[in-house]
């Protein structure tokens, strides 16, 4: 989850008072002030702009504009937490962001174990896990060295000076720890922004123990924010988006800020068919929808199917949903939110058995 960011309360009751003029004068200051490492964000749409020369760049180089996005932009804002209390706050507030969310990617259940938080950012769960876990050893890594120094900063708050902070070179797909060294891989919200994903599934299998697990959340092909925010919402109700876009591509350009170089989106087959080839047995765990999808299922779906521009693949997607008892939208059976949650184990092992 901490590529994931929500805008809520007066500023964004204070924004949206805005004429539309004004808005997009403003956006570019507003992107750069609340910089993230973290979600799809904002409730406003991004503005238009080139879409990013990826062929053009070297896989290498890719690695390193990614690291140095993710260094502008992170999940906390680069807010400096002032009190364990206020620190705490936080972290339940954007857990509430997302219903569900933390049962599907826990803090807690960790104890006595070795765990490792890949792509740790500003050191959002590494919080959750010292607060609610008695880990044997925590070590996060990431990309960005600003936000190791906040995740440092923060966890001394929480008493968590024993976590291991590593910087990793942009484009590593190998890591100074020996084979088999952690009993849990944490990874919320950081799969879908690498260069190179094979490499990197294979490289945690490597870190990962026999009888361990990783469990990741990636952004969902099966989603409202797929169907109607970005399909229908951005490109044709807002015009902020270019409908001849491929729909992944303008996936990119609409989550997580519209220069962030990688976003993908995957179904859960799609994953973990990339997951099985680095040598992982996968598991669906579910499906978190954040509350900007819920918004936006409430005002749009069916305008959107009435509009006779949105393409027939995602008409159907929003007709086919069902809700469960407390409004959720379901697409079958699973919330149709951006957030999905899987389980990874080493291929054939005795404690998982095939997925």
């Amino acid at each position: 989850m901490k590529h994931q960011n929500a805008s809520s309360g007066p500023a964004l009751m204070l924004w949206r008072s805005l004429p539309v003029s004004a808005r997009n004068l403003l956006r570019p200051l507003a992107y750069r002030l609340a910089g993230r490492e973290g979600a799809p964000v904002p409730p406003q749409p991004a503005p238009v702009s080139p879409a990013p020369a990826v062929s053009a760049v070297e896989p290498g180089d890719m690695a390193t504009v990614v690291a140095d996005y993710w260094t502008g932009h992170n999940v906390t804002m680069h807010k400096m937490f002032q009190s364990r209390e206020e620190s705490l706050d936080y972290f339940h507030w954007r857990g509430d962001q997302y219903p569900g969310y933390m049962s599907l990617m826990p803090v807690t259940g960790a104890d006595g174990l070795d765990v490792l938080d890949y792509g740790c950012g500003p050191g959002h769960d590494l919080v959750g896990f010292v607060e609610f876990s008695k880990t044997r050893r925590l070590v996060g890594i990431d990309v960005s060295s600003s936000s190791l120094t906040e995740a440092r900063h923060r966890l001394a708050l929480h008493g968590g000076q024993q976590v291991e902070l590593v910087l990793a070179a942009p484009n590593a797909t190998r890591f100074d720890f020996p084979d088999n060294s952690f009993d849990y891989i944490h990874s919320s919200g950081v799969l879908h922004h690498v260069s190179d994903l094979p490499a990197t599934l294979k490289e945690l299998r490597r870190l990962l123990r026999p009888g361990g697990r990783l469990q990741v959340m990636v952004y969902n092909y099966d989603s409202l924010w797929m169907h109607l925010y970005v399909a229908w919402m951005l490109r044709f109700q807002q015009n902020t988006i270019p409908p001849e876009l491929p729909i992944r591509t303008a996936f990119t350009r609409a989550t997580d800020g519209p220069d962030c170089p990688i976003a993908n989106c995957y179904t859960a087959q799609e994953f973990g068919a990339i997951a099985q080839q680095a040598g992982f047995d996968w598991r669906f765990v579910g499906v978190a929808m954040s509350l900007h999808e819920l918004e936006c299922a409430n005002v749009n779906l069916y305008q959107a199917c009435m509009d006779r521009k949105l393409e027939r693949e995602h008409r159907e997607f929003l007709l086919a949903l069902t809700f469960d008892e407390r409004g959720t939208p379901l697409y079958k059976g699973v919330p149709a939110g951006i957030d999905l949650v899987l389980e990874l184990r080493h291929s054939g092992d005795p404690a998982h058995g095939p997925a």
